[in-house]
Parts: C-alpha cells; sequence; structure tokens
C-alpha cells in the first residue's frame, strides 16, 4: 500500500513542493501545488470507499491527478483508478493509494498531472 508520506517524500524530493491543508473541516485533506502559480496538481484525501462506487464504507486514503484526456478512459479500466471524486471527471482521476503496491506505479501520474497543472 502506498502511504500518504511515500506521496509527499516524492513530491518534496522531485518538486520542492510541500503539503498544503487549506480546510479546517476537513483537516486531514492536503493540496499540492506548483510554487509559482498555486494551481493544483495534486489532492490527497481521506473518503470512505462506497464514494468511488465501491462495496464497503472502509475509509481509504485517495489521490486526485489530472490526467491528458485521451488517458482517462484507458487508465479508469485499470484496478484502483476511478472517475474524480468531487473533481472534473473529464480531466481527473482518483486513485486509491490502498490498492497499490508501489509509489513507482503511479510516479508517471504525478509528474503527469504536475506537467499539465502548470
Amino acid at each position: 500500500m502506498i502511504t500518504r508520506k511515500k506521496v509527499f517524500d516524492f513530491v518534496k524530493n522531485e518538486y520542492q513542493v510541500l503539503p498544503d491543508y487549506p480546510w479546517k473541516s476537513h483537516s486531514n485533506y492536503a493540496v499540492l501545488r506548483h510554487k509559482d502559480s498555486g494551481k493544483w496538481f495534486c489532492l490527497l484525501m481521506d473518503i470512505t470507499s462506497d464514494k468511488l462506487g465501491l462495496q464497503t464504507s472502509e475509509k481509504i486514503d485517495v489521490i486526485n491527478l489530472k490526467i491528458s484526456k485521451e488517458f482517462i478512459g484507458p487508465l479508469r479500466k485499470k484496478e484502483g483508478i476511478y472517475p474524480a471524486y468531487h473533481m472534473d471527471k473529464s480531466n481527473w482521476v482518483t486513485i486509491s493509494l490502498n490498492e497499490f503496491d508501489k509509489l513507482n506505479e503511479i510516479k508517471d501520474l504525478i509528474d503527469e498531472s504536475y506537467e499539465l497543472t502548470k
């Protein structure tokens, strides 16, 4: 399982970006933003899995990433990748961190989200 710490460490090393916690009512929701523009390229949240259409209400960590439109459809066919929760589904996906073993499996997607939101 990928942890928040692994995602935060990767983003800090790769882009020198630290998480921002903008909502008092959702104090565990972290935004990762471009330093220069403040635009988001990642949103990490803990939600119940039923919000992704799963048959359980277990609390899970997810990450929302912006993806090129031509890759959204094929990506959503992969286990652990869902239509974006609480974001524009035509441009973003939600990834359940619980369903991936290694950060390497999603690093390219984080990089793409960073590039697309510049």
